[in-house]
């Protein structure tokens, strides 16, 4: 695995800005949206079960399931900036993520924040 699918993190070009800030220096908050969310919640195959476990007793990183934490992040990061698009803003600030066990079968990641209206500050 490469470094490439080790990170996450918006794209150069997305049109809405998401920063872990309470503000972004040079804008101002124009209009406050509310919160946003993304949520996914994804099970390991038995696969990759059954080799974390093997991997566990001798030690090291469990690459498959840091590849599928880093996938699940970015799905979750996605549909947030798609919820705060469809809403109007163009950025969200205070963004974080959760992550919980959900029911014994998967990990729930949910990605959240405050979407909002920036403008220029002139």
């Amino acid at each position: 695995m490469g470094i490439e699918e080790y990170g996450g993190g918006q794209q150069a070009q997305s049109d809405v800005l998401v920063v872990t800030t309470n503000d972004v220096p040079g804008f101002h908050v124009e209009r406050v949206i509310g919160e946003v969310f993304g949520l996914t919640v994804r099970s390991r195959h038995l696969g990759s079960q059954i080799g974390a476990g093997l991997k566990s007793m001798i030690g090291g990183e469990l690459r498959g399931l840091t590849k599928t934490l880093v996938e699940t992040r970015n799905q979750a990061m996605e549909r947030l900036v798609d919820q705060a698009r469809s809403r109007g803003a163009n950025a969200v600030l205070m963004f974080r993520f959760d992550v919980t066990e959900a029911a014994d079968v998967g990990t729930e990641v949910c990605a959240y924040g405050t979407a909002v209206v920036l403008s220029p500050q002139g």
